[in-house]
């Protein structure tokens, strides 16, 4: 039976000592357990991030400021993670599932509303959250946790507990109501079992049951999603309404052209035709401002941060380490890939931001903790004899 073999993708390559005359160079970085080209990459994209960030919100130094804090806090929570084994990050594993577990029920009986949703956790004078976004990191590291102490590939009976253990947090964020949120914390888990290794046999089978599904799915959607998809179909059937978010980005981006407006000219954003421009929609921004070659630039640089990420995780010398490092960097692309696609036109909007660009304090301290976890699996690797 074909099998979908990733793991030859991530297989471990031999790590070598450093030679002599580089071997101080690189101490510094092996110390606090830090991969510096990963580290450049994520720093050059964050502060690209502010200065659109800036001309996003309107040119508020204040939000510039705040998401220049949130960043900081993020590094922080980043170097603290890379520090741990991954026996460490096995153990905690379970734990961390449950308690993401348990504030997503919290969230459900006494959350926070917000702009219609019912998403925060609040601790008065302290810190407003969501849970979901723990889930981000605890759904890959519980499955990954599971299914490395199972013989790979899966077999029938640890798919169906890994489709329980994806399933209810799923359900419990789709409940609140955040699709996006609850897509991509399903696709972080999915990768995992990807990873694992599965027929394409099954693959067909699976695919067929979501299909089938699929009209139970759209009669159980919100009025407010099913419109969302209704528009992705055809913007202008609803130009001044639901449509109109759509309709403004991609007018924003094809205004930019070649090399865009310039820095602060942009239209759409700065007479306020283009909404959520600071958060979801900061694409649009960008391409009005700094055109298509300022969107490809971008691009790139979220293609080597992916590249480089796909290399540390091919240096994982054991199963849970690769299953959880190659989820980590795949969830990354889904991010970039959503985003860019609804923003574009090409995807129904579901409220994915812009990974490390978009303005938001949560996402992104979950996004760099889960590149701390990705730097720690690759520092704690075994080396390898020649």
């Amino acid at each position: 039976m074909a099998m979908i073999d990733l793991s030859r993708v991530l297989r471990p390559h031999p790590v070598r000592p450093p030679a002599s005359g580089i071997a101080r160079r690189r101490g510094v970085w092996e110390r606090v357990h830090l991969d510096p080209w990963l580290l450049a990459m994520l720093l050059v994209l964050m502060m690209s991030g502010l200065a659109v960030m800036y001309s996003a919100s309107g040119q508020r130094l204040e939000v510039v400021i705040a998401q220049g804090i949130r960043f900081g806090v993020a590094l922080v929570v980043m170097l603290l993670l890379a520090q741990l084994s991954t026996t460490t990050l096995l153990r905690w594993a379970l734990p961390v599932y449950v308690a993401g577990l348990l504030m997503l029920v919290a969230v459900e009986l006494v959350g926070d509303m917000g702009m219609g949703a019912q998403r925060w956790l609040v601790i008065p004078g302290v810190i407003r959250f969501q849970p979901s976004e723990l889930m981000k990191l605890a759904m890959p590291l519980m499955v990954a946790a599971y299914l490395s102490r199972r013989p790979l590939p899966p077999r029938l009976k640890d798919l169906a507990i890994c489709a329980l253990l994806i399933g209810v947090p799923v359900v419990l964020i789709a409940k609140q109501p955040d699709l996006g949120t609850s897509l991509l914390v399903a696709a972080a888990a999915v990768f995992v079992v990807l990873l694992a290794g599965l027929s394409w046999r099954f693959i067909a089978v699976l695919a067929g049951l979501v299909t089938a599904a699929l009209p139970v799915l759209w009669m159980n959607l919100h009025n407010y999603q099913r419109q969302r998809v209704l528009t992705f179909l055809d913007p202008n059937s609803d130009p001044l309404g639901s449509g109109w978010n759509i309709i403004q980005s991609t007018t924003a981006i094809g205004s930019g052209g070649l090399f865009g407006k310039g820095w602060l000219q942009g239209t759409q954003s700065q007479l306020e035709f283009l909404p959520e421009r600071h958060t979801d929609f900061i694409v649009a921004v960008l391409g009005e401002e700094f055109g298509l070659a300022g969107m490809l630039a971008v691009l790139v640089l979220y293609l080597l941060i992916i590249s480089r990420g796909l290399w540390l995780a091919a240096g994982a010398q054991d199963t849970f380490g690769r299953l959880l490092a190659g989820s980590i960097v795949l969830t990354f692309f889904i991010y970039v890939f959503v985003n860019v696609g609804m923003v574009s036109g090409i995807l129904p909007v579901v409220g994915v931001p812009l990974p490390l660009v978009s303005y938001g304090g949560t996402s992104g301290v979950t996004l760099l903790a889960g590149f701390g976890i990705l730097m720690a699996i690759h520092a704690h690797r075994r080396l390898l004899p020649r």
